[in-house]
């Protein structure tokens, strides 16, 4: 009998106690969720490419019988997700912004389901490590995000670098990376080339990767030591990017909390250059 909960996110949280073949397994049926899985077990095998004895064996650490036990569980759930939409569009919401709004915080409820604890706290312990030098890589849609973390991370601590042109300065970034460094790579669809080769290349030198990707998983997850996959589906033309933004936040809040002492002198040091070099104005004090 499975144990409750989606087959996406237990198969998703089982992924670092597979062996390569499963995990292979179990990263093509999320990258193509839920339909790679909904025909027969040779066709998934071969678009997997593995054997069909190790699909079967992923099905079983998930709890089924079987692959026909595995299909029959994620029809009934694909059932379930054709009708519950229905049910949301009883009442129209009191402001125009609920609609959407909800659709973002059922995102953020449904991202931290989905990141394990381990990989998040993972994340931060190789962030504050200060022996260890950091490089942020973001894509087409996500290179704001790399940008803002790298900005408050130098904040917080020494040896940080963005790569600002993702087409071309990674390549430049991997010749100073050291083994133990750590690259920070954000990448969701439609998945660019650029995060998988520098990833992997990356991985090879020794470095830690942290992936940052939606919930079918970028590619690069081959080569990732965390993988923090949020949320990002939206009644748009686009993804929401605001879960992915909450877990920036909340993972430089987690480094931040474990370095205080070298974070406030680095703070106190930080103001009193932009007093000396005057770059902020000071607010005008008016009558009132």
């Amino acid at each position: 009998m499975a144990e409750p909960g989606r087959i996406e996110d237990r198969m998703r949280a089982a992924l670092a106690d597979l062996t390569r073949a499963e995990r292979q397994a179990a990263t093509h049926i999320l990258s193509h969720f839920p339909m790679s899985a909904l025909g027969s077990i040779t066709t998934l095998a071969r678009a997997a490419d593995v054997s069909s004895p190790t699909v079967v064996r992923l099905v079983q650490k998930l709890g089924f019988k079987g692959y026909s036990d595995y299909q029959q569980a994620l029809r009934r759930e694909v059932e379930h997700l054709l009708v519950a939409p229905l049910s949301l569009t009883e009442g129209a919401p009191a402001h125009p912004l609920q609609g959407f709004a909800a659709q973002v915080v059922a995102n953020i409820d449904a991202t931290l389901a989905q990141i394990r604890p381990a990989d998040f706290l993972g994340a931060a312990e190789l962030l504050s490590d200060m022996n260890r030098r950091v490089v942020v890589m973001g894509g087409r849609l996500t290179h704001a995000h790399a940008d803002y973390m790298a900005t408050l991370l130098r904040v917080i601590r020494p040896d940080v670098s963005f790569l600002a042109d993702h087409l071309t300065d990674w390549q430049q970034a991997l010749l100073d990376l050291r083994a133990g460094d750590v690259a920070v790579i954000f990448d969701i669809r439609r998945y660019e080339g650029n995060a998988g080769q520098f990833a992997e290349l990356a991985a090879a030198q020794g470095a830690e990767v942290v992936l940052i990707t939606d919930r079918w998983l970028s590619p690069a997850v081959a080569h990732a030591r965390h993988t923090l996959a949020c949320q990002i589906e939206v009644p748009a033309a686009w993804d929401s990017t605001a879960a992915i933004l909450v877990v920036v936040e909340a993972l430089l809040a987690q480094v931040q909390g474990r370095l205080p002492d070298a974070v406030q002198d680095r703070l106190n040091r930080l103001e009193d250059m932009f007093a000396r070099t005057k770059v902020f104005r000071a607010p005008k004090v008016g009558k009132l």
